[in-house]
């Protein structure tokens, strides 16, 4: 089954339905609409020939967006496929689209040929994953030694399941499944450092502690055989009140920045464009999708970490307004930083994906 519509109708549509007004950017950038209508938008990756394919977890959906135009709007929204279990990570790699599913990733093949029409089977390349379907939806990243990055979430709140709660990595062709740090209770969000190559990944932290703890947390992979604490410890120091007696957090490795608790971080993207101010370079942007167990609402945002020499010096908001009161009328969930220094955002609740611009209002002082 394919469905279409047209850049009128998504243009149309996003001005009746979307109240970009609400949504508050630092000066100079712009927030319009790239598409909307895409049931559930997650998981964002783009073709060489510039169509946006976006996943949708929940609705089991992988749709195509092209902008054959090239002028910042979708021109369609394309059903690629539907009737997925779970497909959360996408990734283009050599021509081709890898999604994953709950317990196994596909490849697309020759989808810039036929988006309308497409029709082929997907190829499985690997298949058997866990099917526990707690965390068990699993984001995808192409590393830069030519391997799909995966993370395969703790099937609990907090438990200590073997063969869970890591990341794990595989070659293009399903073969040398091998593990990349444990510790990891929950990733959605994998982004490899464009200078250093190093990965770095979201982690979310566990529930039912309290309003503010534990943090959620932002980490750098430094080297092989990382431990991350799950889930014996949260955070930098703070001890499980049930896995945690008698450990010594400082064993573990500390996350590069503690988020807030419960704000939900899930893609995770370097600015690596040129639109942008300079001081966006290389720094670290991260969709907070929002609280669902505690007292008052937190996320439902874009923040941004920057670093220095690999440290975090600042943790803040980027973008708000989500999150009205104690009402969302959106759920931010996935950020690609597009070839031409553009910013797109998912938006899993809205059915939208955003596009950041921005635009000097002053001449920038040295």
């Amino acid at each position: 089954m394919i469905t279409t519509l047209s850049s009128l109708v998504l243009a149309l549509a996003a001005a009746d339905s979307v109240p970009l007004s609400q949504l508050k950017a630092p000066d100079g950038f712009e927030i319009s609409v790239f598409a909307s209508g895409v049931d559930n938008a997650r998981a964002m990756a783009l073709g060489d020939d510039g169509t946006l394919y976006v996943g949708s977890r929940r609705a089991g959906k992988l749709h195509a967006i092209p902008d054959r135009d090239g002028n910042g709007v979708g021109d369609e929204v394309i059903l690629i496929d539907e009737g997925l279990a779970l497909p959360s990570g996408l990734a283009w790699v050599d021509g081709s689209l890898y999604v994953a599913a709950l317990d196994r990733i596909l490849r697309y093949d020759g989808l810039k040929a036929s988006l309308k029409d497409y029709s082929a089977q997907p190829v499985v390349v690997l298949d058997g994953l866990p099917t526990e379907r707690h965390h068990g939806w699993k984001y995808l990243e192409a590393g830069p030694d030519g391997k799909l990055y995966f993370g395969l979430g703790a099937p609990c709140n907090i438990c200590n399941e073997p063969g869970f709660a890591n990341i794990q990595r595989v070659n293009l062709d399903g073969t040398g499944l091998e593990l990349v740090a444990e510790g990891v209770r929950n990733t959605v969000g994998l982004a490899f450092h464009p200078v250093s190559g190093e990965l770095w990944f979201t982690d979310n932290g566990r529930d039912m502690m309290g309003d503010d703890v534990p943090p959620d947390e932002l980490n750098r992979v430094s080297e092989a055989n990382l431990h991350f604490g799950y889930p014996y410890c949260h955070g930098a120091s703070i001890n499980d009140p049930e896995f945690g007696n008698n450990i010594d957090c400082s064993d573990f490795q500390p996350p590069v920045q503690e988020l807030g608790a419960h704000v939900a971080p899930l893609g995770l993207s370097f600015y690596s464009g040129t639109m942008f101010p300079e001081r966006y370079r290389n720094q670290v942007f991260i969709p907070e999708h929002g609280s669902w167990n505690r007292s008052s609402k937190v996320g439902y945002r874009i923040s941004l970490v920057t670093l220095q020499d690999n440290r975090a010096v600042s943790y803040e908001p980027f973008i708000t307004g989500w999150l009205q009161g104690e009402d969302n009328w959106g759920r931010p969930a996935d950020i690609f930083i597009h070839p031409d220094g553009s910013m797109l955002i998912s938006d899993d609740q809205g059915g939208v994906i955003y596009r950041v611009t921005y635009q000097p209002t002053a001449p920038e002082q040295p």
